[in-house]
């Protein structure tokens, strides 16, 4: 892995930094999960668009610059440097994206792509069901086939679907021959939310604003053209989904890093005794030090990623290490604040969202279990 600064990166990071000193919103940002204020995330995410740094990885004919992953993670440690938030889009671009660029037919990419970049779209994962969370070969939602439509009426309900109450679209897999074992006989759709046989239910988070929703199907149509990476063929696509989800696609270590920099900022701002005390000193440090880490390691991974080397499995190591590394981060500054913790304030909603991480994209303990059996060897219990 060599890490000497390269010429044309230092001039792409001076190049983003300019342009979103320019062009940012005012900070912070509203709510993106408010219908209040959606259309100014929309607004925001549209303008990267047009300036062609939405999906900077993507080709041209997306939308995006045909750069390199080297690329993408500047562009990403200086938006968070900026002190903007999680995009709305983030479920299309940094989820559905890469796998349609992989699995999808030239039809499928030239429909979805550049409309997801450009949030014309928004798209919500159909994941999680009532009975099948982290289990997710579980699912009972299923797909019949209707020969004379032409595709496939799909019926069963997803929940804990985020922002779903605002989506246009869903990606997600049905059980489309209920014969076959438990991670066989699935098949991965691209659904159009505003059809008869959608439902959808908005569901509160702990601010009041419909981040989530429960989606029923009873009969919504998908056509053979919005099957993505054929029929049966659901549970491989979804992985390579997952595997986005839970590396560096969807948590690049930008947010991490800008985190650890305003712990820093705060603890320099704290009182002397709280800065003399070894405690506090070793708890800041250590969030520090692992999002250098989660850097480093995320640098090795884009390594290896172009040198041709598959994801894999390493995806579960990622996804464990950042989202302890979050409530670490999150937990030091709540440490320092102390009994003057303001429960309304930027840290304590990061420590909330924070709590969520070792849940979503497949829970911590089912991503050790991955780990211990496909990356140490060890035996199934």
């Amino acid at each position: 892995m060599d890490l000497r600064p390269v010429e044309a990166h230092q001039a792409f990071r001076a190049e983003i930094r300019q342009w979103l000193a320019e062009n940012k919103p005012p900070l912070p940002m509203p709510p993106g999960d408010s219908p209040d204020h959606l259309a100014i995330h929309l607004a925001w995410e549209r303008r990267l668009f047009d300036a062609g740094l939405a999906v900077v990885t993507w080709p041209q004919r997306y939308g995006g610059r045909d750069l390199d992953l080297w690329h993408w993670l500047i562009f990403e440690e200086e938006f968070y440097r900026a002190g903007l938030p999680q995009r709305v889009a983030q479920n299309g671009i940094f989820l559905l994206g890469p796998s349609l660029l992989e699995f999808g037919t030239d039809d499928q990419r030239d429909r979805f792509l550049r409309r997801m970049a450009s949030v014309e779209d928004l798209w919500c994962q159909g994941w999680s069901e009532p009975e099948a969370g982290s289990d997710l070969a579980s699912l009972r939602s299923h797909a019949v086939r209707d020969e004379a439509a032409g595709g496939w009426r799909l019926f069963g309900q997803k929940c804990w679907t985020t922002r779903a109450a605002f989506s246009t679209h869903m990606f997600g897999i049905f059980r489309t021959d209920p014969t076959a074992g438990r991670h066989r006989g699935l098949t991965y759709f691209l659904v159009d939310l505003d059809q008869p046989g959608v439902a959808v239910q908005p569901v509160a988070k702990f601010d009041g604003q419909p981040g989530f929703a429960d989606v029923f199907f009873d009969g919504a149509f998908v056509a053979d053209a919005d099957v993505l990476g054929g029929v049966g063929n659901g549970w491989k696509v979804a992985m390579a989904t997952t595997g986005s989800e839970r590396s560096l696609s969807l948590r690049s270590p930008g947010r991490f890093l800008a985190t650890a920099e305003r712990l820093i900022e705060q603890f320099r701002e704290a009182p002397e005794s709280v800065r003399a005390d070894a405690r506090y000193r070793s708890r800041v440090a250590d969030a520090w030090m692992g999002a250098q880490a989660y850097k480093l390691a995320t640098d090795w991974t884009v390594t290896r990623l172009l040198d041709g080397a598959p994801l894999g499995a390493e995806a579960s190591l990622s996804k464990v290490f950042w989202s302890e590394l979050d409530v670490q981060l999150h937990e030091a500054a709540l440490m320092l604040q102390g009994d003057d913790a303001d429960l309304d304030d930027d840290w304590m909603d990061g420590f909330e969202f924070a709590l969520s991480g070792p849940i979503y994209a497949g829970t911590n303990q089912l991503q050790r279990n991955i780990i211990a059996e496909r990356l140490l060897g060890l035996p199934r219990r």
